[in-house]
């Protein structure tokens, strides 16, 4: 435990080093910190419109989202690790109660969302630059100082884990088999036909 706290402290220091060598960062910070949920949220809404065929995988992926917020909420009340502003080592940049940290529920919920995206083929161009912008606001989150590194890990984990099962439980609902999108005829249907 003694490591793993010391390797949270080490590169909590290190980001805040770098962005406070670059003090026009800390707007930007804040932003991706708070922002990007509401971001991905606003792209999902477009996605539901823009690709039909994929509404039943997307509302699945928004209600494994909220399940997974919730087990993200449980965990952190139930380990109850420190923020960084509670336990001293900075300030917090943006307003959050003092709630456990460890995982991220941002964190995981990102993740969640870019791994279900990149599953499918329509989605994974979007996929690709959700998974980036995962990644933006979990540097974001731990310079703003409401996480450590390792709650951003642990929440990409419990993200990464969600939709493995999601996709394991694809995988035995349709015994191996692709299930076409909503609208489509399967090949061998339409060739019946």
């Amino acid at each position: 435990m003694y490591m793993a706290n010391e390797f949270n402290t080490q590169v909590f220091h290190g980001i805040a080093a770098i962005f406070g060598a670059a003090p026009w960062l800390l707007p930007l910070a804040r932003g991706v910190a708070v922002g990007t949920a509401w971001l991905v949220a606003a792209l999902v809404a477009w996605s539901l419109w823009r690709w039909p065929a994929q509404r039943r995988y997307l509302l699945v992926t928004m209600l494994a989202c909220g399940i997974t917020t919730l087990l993200a909420h449980y965990i952190a009340a139930k380990l109850a690790v420190p923020r960084p502003f509670v336990s001293g080592f900075g300030p917090s940049y943006i307003s959050h109660s003092p709630t456990g940290s460890l995982p991220s529920s941002h964190a995981a919920v990102l993740m969640l969302i870019a791994l279900m995206y990149l599953r499918r083929r329509p989605l994974r161009r979007l996929g690709a630059v959700l998974l980036l912008l995962a990644c933006a606001t979990g540097l974001a989150r731990v310079f703003v100082g409401v996480h450590f590194p390792l709650d951003i890990a642990a929440g990409f984990g419990l993200g990464a884990a969600v939709a493995g099962l999601l996709h394991l439980a694809e995988t035995a609902f349709t015994n191996g088999k692709r299930i076409p999108p909503e609208g489509t005829v399967p090949l061998r249907a339409s060739a019946e036909s």
